[in-house]
């Protein structure tokens, strides 16, 4: 059965997009939530209206997550860390640290757009990426410096 998108749906498609699924997903899932309608002339023309303002709504958006980007390279945290003599941490600074400094500067992140490969376990400056959107990454100057002792 063939039937037009109304809204994204995950592992399907987008808005206005013509997708063939089974009959059971399309009576039993996409059409009673309105997710889906049938093909006709109509439904067709206000896809299209609908996709063109969320096409305007999601360059607006996007606009604003360039902005916060822009923010966030001009922006470095300090996290301090006890560690020996040599300058590995005793234990390590991850992405839930980095965003909650973040959000401490008044940057609204969230823990799953810092990406780390691995924890930071030693003391020094690293550059940590931050994905605000598939098509906007910013990076962060991280400063991990030792604690002071109480």
């Amino acid at each position: 059965m063939e039937l037009l998108l109304k809204q994204n749906v995950e592992h399907l498609g987008r808005i206005g997009e013509l997708v063939k699924v089974k009959t059971g997903y399309a009576r039993n899932y996409l059409l009673p939530r309105g997710l889906a309608v049938m093909i006709t002339k109509s439904n067709v023309a206000e896809i299209e209206r609908a996709r063109a303002q969320a096409l305007v709504e999601e360059q607006a958006r996007i606009q604003g997550l360039k902005d916060m980007a822009t923010r966030l390279t001009e922006a470095s945290v300090t996290i301090e860390g006890r560690a020996n003599a040599e300058g590995h941490l005793f234990g390590s600074v991850t992405a839930m640290n980095i965003a909650a400094a973040l959000r401490d500067k008044g940057l609204a992140i969230d823990d799953k757009q810092v990406r780390l490969e691995q924890p930071l376990k030693e003391i020094g400056v690293f550059d940590v990426p931050v994905h605000l959107h598939a098509e906007v990454v910013a990076s962060v100057k991280v400063w991990v410096v030792q604690q002071k002792p109480q």
